[in-house]
């Protein structure tokens, strides 16, 4: 089998191939890709060249791990069947290119125990299934507080801010802050309010998010911190952090980092979506076709008015 996909053959070279898909074992399915999310963290670093050392990290190769279709094949013994609308956070299919994350392609090969069933009524909205898990696992500590300690002040509104925010809010706890200086992306706030941080005269945050990304902000945000309070890092940095010691020890200041999603994030969010309790709407900002795929990413990369830019598939 082959496949149409997207390919970074080198740092800011892209070009959209027909590769070969690997051939299913026992326990794959192959799904037929309706739509694939842009991540601005992760492949922005890849299309640049400066994600950090990591396994497997070389060119060319397929990026995306925010897709969804619909099975195609599936095993006899698979739980997942024939016709059903899934999530797919990447995938091993091309063997043309190496696969970081092998989501953006028309085609997926992919173990059923990896997929996630999601409402067809969902559409493109799915993508954001990863982005969702992520902001659940970064204020649950993978499911190990209950209930979740939430946020106070969040620094950015892209989607993960507005995702984090959200959470709070379906969680029925108090409404955090979020700051943002792009006074394009002040707009949009959900239930919580949105200020750029020259306005906030706050120091006394139990629990800053930041999901910035800028490293350099760290100083800043330990000064806004209560006696004990925690910065959590749930952005991705290229650079290496550090602090000013006295603050930090004035307050007692404690710094988590946020990893990854997992599997079990993943469900918690399907399921707080799937009953209503936690909206994707307004998020997927901008579309495009895989024939203009570099258009795409430069949008998604460079405009500050798109959140969420969705590769179209269907056709």
């Amino acid at each position: 089998m082959k496949a149409q996909a997207i390919v970074f053959d080198a740092p800011r070279e892209l070009s959209v191939k027909l590769l070969d898909l690997r051939e299913p074992g026992a326990e794959d399915l192959v799904v037929e890709v309706a739509y694939s999310g842009i991540s601005t963290g992760t492949e922005r670093l890849l299309w640049t060249g400066t994600m950090p050392a990591f396994p497997g990290l070389a060119y060319p190769l397929v990026p995306g791990y925010e897709t969804v279709g619909v099975v195609k094949h599936a095993p006899a013994a698979s739980p997942v069947k024939e016709g059903e609308w899934v999530f797919v956070p990447g995938s091993y299919s091309f063997t043309e290119a190496h696969n970081l994350f092998g989501g953006a392609g028309a085609t997926m090969v992919v173990p059923h125990s990896r997929v996630v069933p999601v409402d067809v009524h969902l559409g493109a909205n799915a993508v954001l299934l990863a982005l969702a898990a992520t902001s659940y696992h970064a204020v649950s500590i993978g499911g190990k507080r209950d209930p979740i300690i939430a946020p106070d002040l969040i620094v950015g509104h892209g989607v993960m801010g507005r995702l984090l925010a959200r959470l709070v809010v379906a969680a029925g706890l108090p409404a955090p802050t979020v700051w943002e200086t792009n006074p394009v992306r002040q707009l949009g706030g959900e239930g919580y309010k949105v200020i750029h941080p020259d306005e906030d005269t706050r120091k006394d945050y139990q629990a800053i998010y930041d999901v910035s990304g800028d490293g350099t902000l760290l100083n800043g945000l330990i000064s806004r911190l209560a006696h004990g309070g925690e910065v959590v890092l749930a952005g991705f940095y290229t650079q290496d952090l550090s602090f000013a010691y006295p603050p930090a020890f004035m307050r007692e200041a404690q710094i988590r980092v946020a990893t990854e999603w997992k599997k079990p994030d993943l469900l918690a969010v399907t399921e707080l979506i799937h009953s209503g309790r936690l909206s994707l709407d307004g998020l997927l900002t901008h579309t495009q076709t895989p024939d203009k795929a570099l258009e795409a990413y430069e949008v998604a990369f460079s405009d500050p008015h798109c959140l969420k830019m969705v590769m179209d598939w269907r056709n």
